[in-house]
């Protein structure tokens, strides 16, 4: 499962990669011809969206290394890491968008229109819609935050040339100012975005405690024995994707410690098959009743 997991987060990362190129090489040489400022925008947005793609191949081939003496949880990590670098480049991105944007729409710059234009958006949508699509499939397959972050990426750069598609036709009936309106939208919208995956990517690193609802699914399990009297001191901790727990449970006393030890390890097993669980530890607490 992991080795399947890493070839198509791989495939998705190279795909991402080929795929911006393409579609960068192209808005870059139509947008300067043009001087179309929410073409522009949109071919810088290509090129971090490049680097989204390239830190997506590197932050999984590093994740998907197994546990070793000096990183016992194994490499997981890796996934939030690199989405927190993707995160720093949209909105580093997007600031100069904003700032080159402003400028154009107080200057009221105009841009030659051409068929070029409404073609090159036109193919930026398909090709990015094709790539939101495959790669959102794969996130669903594996819950993965790089994953996560492309299909946002793609998901947002289909709306984004929309915009610029209507910018483009305004240009057609003399209307300029919506090009650097356009322009300093997308800069909000990608800013917004990264932002975004920047506060995810930074809670868990941070470790930030599990999700409430799979917290109340464990106690659910735990309450499924009737042996056990009492649950607390839960601790969790992110590896990659998944949490790390730990917790105590309250039994009789009187029972031997045999079957106490017993019970903890069909209950840490229990807990281990939901989905966002890498490993639990349960502690054995006996009570007197």
């Amino acid at each position: 499962m992991a080795e399947e997991k890493f070839k198509d987060i791989k495939k998705v990362g190279i795909a991402g990669i080929v795929g911006n190129i393409f579609l960068l090489i192209i808005k870059a040489s139509i947008g300067f011809i043009s001087h179309s400022q929410s073409m522009i925008a949109d071919s810088v947005n290509s090129a971090s969206d490049i680097i989204a793609s390239l830190m997506t191949f590197i932050g999984n081939k590093i994740s998907s290394e197994p546990k070793d003496n000096n990183h016992n949880f194994g490499h997981g990590k890796a996934e939030y890491i690199f989405s927190l670098f993707i995160s720093i480049t949209m909105i580093l991105a997007s600031g100069k968008l904003l700032l080159d944007s402003t400028i154009s729409l107080i200057h009221h710059d105009e841009f030659i229109f051409s068929w070029f234009l409404v073609a090159t958006c036109i193919l930026t949508i398909i090709t990015k819609f094709i790539l939101f699509i495959y790669t959102k499939t794969m996130y669903k397959k594996y819950d993965n935050i790089l994953l996560k972050s492309n299909y946002k990426d793609h998901r947002n750069d289909c709306i984004v040339t929309t915009f610029t598609l209507i910018s483009i036709i305004c240009g057609f009936y003399g209307i300029f100012w919506i090009d650097g309106l356009v322009g300093i939208g997308i800069s909000i919208w990608i800013l917004l975005t990264g932002i975004g995956i920047f506060i995810e990517s930074y809670n868990v690193l941070m470790d930030v405690a599990l999700d409430e609802s799979i917290q109340e699914s464990i106690i659910k399990l735990v309450k499924s024995h009737k042996e056990i009297k009492n649950c607390y001191n839960f601790y969790s901790t992110p590896v990659g994707y998944q949490y790390f727990i730990v917790f105590t449970i309250a039994v009789d006393g009187d029972m031997p410690t045999r079957d106490s030890h017993k019970l903890a390890n069909h209950l840490e097993k229990d807990v281990e098959k939901l989905d966002k669980i890498y490993k639990a530890v349960v502690h054995v607490h006996p009570v007197d009743l």
